[in-house]
């Protein structure tokens, strides 16, 4: 006489939990939320093709860098405001040996978080 045993199939959290967020909008577990993620729930709420909205965002990041190297304002009305700051040449030290260095004169990109934003949070 055959014997039939029945196993038991156990399924972790984890592999349930990743499983729910293939389906839908790209979740995020690590608390990092990148472009492709932005784009996927933009093209969710629009309907619009993933590719597409991909495309246009990165032509916008495109767009961002090529104005700020001419040196111009960015405002973005409920997000900031950015702009190419200068700062001028000056000593520092090595912090290893102590030594006397000169630090060159370098462009930094600045970020003013917009009223709106900075209350919504």
């Amino acid at each position: 006489m055959a014997r039939t045993v029945k196993k038991k199939v156990v399924v972790s959290k984890s592999k349930a939990s990743a499983a729910k967020s293939k389906v839908g909008v790209a979740k995020v577990s690590s608390g990092v939320v990148t472009l492709k993620h932005i784009a996927a729930e933009i093209a969710g709420d629009q309907e619009l093709p993933k590719n597409q909205v991909q495309g246009v965002l990165d032509g916008f990041i495109q767009l961002l860098g090529k104005k700020l190297r001419k040196g111009e304002k960015i405002r973005i009305p409920s997000l900031g405001i950015f702009v190419v700051a200068k700062r001028a040449a000056r000593m520092g030290r090595n912090p290893a040996t102590g030594e006397a260095i000169k630090i060159k004169a370098s462009k930094k990109i600045r970020f003013r978080v917009a009223k709106d934003l900075k209350e919504s949070i």
